[in-house]
C-alpha cells in the first residue's frame, strides 16, 4: 500500500505514539521510513550568541538520540529507516522534505512539545495537514 512513509518527531508523547504507528505502517507495507527532526527556527533562532549556540546544539542533539531511537526501532522491526536532523520552520521542513521524497504517507503527532492546549491540534501538524496535499495520518 505505501512504499514511502514520513513521519515527523519532536520527542513529545504525541511524535512518539506516530512513531509507533509509522513503523507499524512500514513494517505492513514493507515500506522505507523516513524520520525527520527539526530544529524549529522560530522557537530557536539561529547561533548568534554563546547561550543560544549552546541551546540549538542541545536541540539537535536531542534531534539526532530520538532519530537513532527510531532507526533501532526500525531495525527491530526489519523496516529500512532514512533520518533527517535540519534546522528551519518544521512544517516547511517537513512538507519540503515529503515532497522530496514522494512520500505515500506522511505520519505526525496530534500535537508537540510546543503547544500547551491538550483540546487543540498543534500548529505544526495543523499546517502540514492544510498544506501537503499528501496523505497525512494524526496520530
Amino acid at each position: 500500500m505505501y512504499d514511502t512513509i514520513l513521519v515527523a518527531t519532536d520527542g513529545s508523547g504525541p511524535a512518539n505514539r506516530a512513531v509507533v504507528h509509522a513503523l507499524e505502517q512500514a513494517e505492513q507495507s514493507g515500506a522505507i521510513l523516513h524520520a525527520i527532526y527539526v530544529v524549529d527556527t522560530d522557537r530557536h533562532a539561529e547561533p548568534a550568541l554563546s547561550s543560544v549556540e549552546l541551546l540549538t546544539n542541545e536541540l539537535e542533539e536531542l534531534g539526532t538520540e530520538e532519530l537513532a531511537e527510531v532507526g533501532e526501532r526500525g531495525a527491530d522491526l526489519g523496516v529500512e529507516v532514512v533520518t533527517r536532523n535540519c534546522h528551519g520552520k518544521p512544517y516547511q521542513e517537513i512538507i519540503a522534505y515529503a515532497d522530496e521524497i514522494d512520500a505515500d504517507l506522511v505520519v505526525l503527532g496530534y500535537r508537540g512539545h510546543s503547544h500547551t492546549e491538550t483540546d487543540q491540534i498543534g500548529s505544526v501538524t495543523d499546517r502540514v495537514v492544510q498544506n501537503l496535499g499528501r496523505p497525512v495520518m494524526v496520530v
